[in-house]
């Protein structure tokens, strides 16, 4: 009875945290619109339009009202997916970011698979070799990544293994010859592609990705190589560490099972808040790439001053780190029994 009590008011607690984080969250955004020096009426009707033209979108867009009017006419919008109309494309604001977020997810998908996949090995090899030459070269190889400007090793990589190799494909999610033979059902490249059946668009669009995920994953790698091994480290030099290899442990069964298990709660923060930068931060590569995604569709609103599509991209950004640990506080549980009770 006592455990059940004490679960439901951490569920509570923890929604109650959701709504006062998606709250302030609302708060930003609106902020953001309001301070922002573009004048939204003016990216409607042009440069060119006569005062009464003016004043009536001014009136329509509500900004003639109290500012606290105007704020609980956001919170019912977004509480309807009503997020306005964008200046540029002329589509539902949400239509676009349906449309636009599906190549970012796939992207860094692609990239925090692979930053996982080789930052976390080289992590734990170069905490068990601390000091020897394999811990020097991963720590080479990870500053390397982390200092690299991204938007520099994509147009290398483009270089070297697109048009020198040719080993990869180039700019887009896929060659033109295929570009609209696949219908979009999910708005995700490979998942529909699949769905239709059409491998030569799927191989396609796997050699496009191959490269700007790569490039990125290679950057998160090297914060999850460092961050692994910190992690590793810190638990190493503990004493059940020492007891475990003089019991006759091997070396294998003392750092992955004792040692790695005992990060794993750790290292899940840190691949979700890598994931979640990915989501976000992937604008230059996209750039480099022409890459259609979530990054691009917002730098191109900014730059012209669509406020409507700035702060709902703002607000999905806030949205996916929520989410993301969310996320996070379930694999908590999963992976260390004792924050179940």
């Amino acid at each position: 009875m006592l455990l059940d009590r004490r679960r439901t008011n951490a569920l509570v607690g923890q929604g109650a945290s959701i709504l006062v984080t998606l709250f302030g969250l609302l708060i930003l955004t609106f902020v953001i619109g309001r301070i922002m020096p573009n004048d939204p009426v003016r990216a409607i009707v042009g440069e060119d339009a006569t005062r009464e033209v003016y004043d009536r979108v001014y009136q329509q867009l509500g900004l003639g009202r109290p500012v606290w009017e105007q704020f609980l006419l956001y919170i019912r919008d977004v509480a309807t997916l009503d997020f306005g109309t964008s200046v540029r494309t002329g589509q539902p604001v949400l239509t676009d970011i349906l449309r636009v977020l599906p190549a970012t997810i796939e992207l860094a998908t692609f990239a925090i698979l692979f930053g996982a996949l080789v930052g976390v090995p080289l992590g734990v090899l170069a905490a068990v070799n601390k000091d020897r030459w394999q811990d020097h070269v991963i720590r080479v190889f990870s500053l390397m990544g982390h200092s690299m400007p991204i938007f520099w090793t994509g147009m290398i990589g483009l270089l070297v293994f697109y048009a020198w190799l040719g080993w990869v494909g180039g700019s887009g999610r896929m060659d033109q010859f295929y570009i609209g033979l696949v219908p979009e059902r999910t708005n995700f490249l490979l998942i529909d592609s699949l769905l239709a059946r059409q491998w030569d668009v799927f191989a396609s669009a796997l050699n496009h990705i191959l490269l700007p995920a790569s490039l990125l994953g290679y950057s998160s790698s090297a914060y999850i190589t460092r961050m692994t091994r910190s992690f590793m480290l810190d638990q190493i030099n503990q004493e059940y560490i020492t007891t475990a290899r003089v019991k006759g442990l091997s070396t294998r069964q003392t750092i992955w099972r004792h040692a790695f298990g005992n990060i794993r709660v750790q290292l899940v923060t840190i691949v979700a808040l890598a994931y979640g930068a990915l989501l976000e931060g992937a604008v230059l590569i996209e750039t480099v790439f022409a890459w259609p995604g979530f990054g691009s569709y917002l730098t191109a609103n900014l730059l012209i001053g669509d406020m409507n599509a700035v702060m709902t991209c703002v607000l999905v950004v806030g949205v996916i780190f929520i989410a993301l640990n969310v996320l996070s506080d379930i694999l908590y549980r999963v992976f260390d029994p004792r924050t179940r009770a």
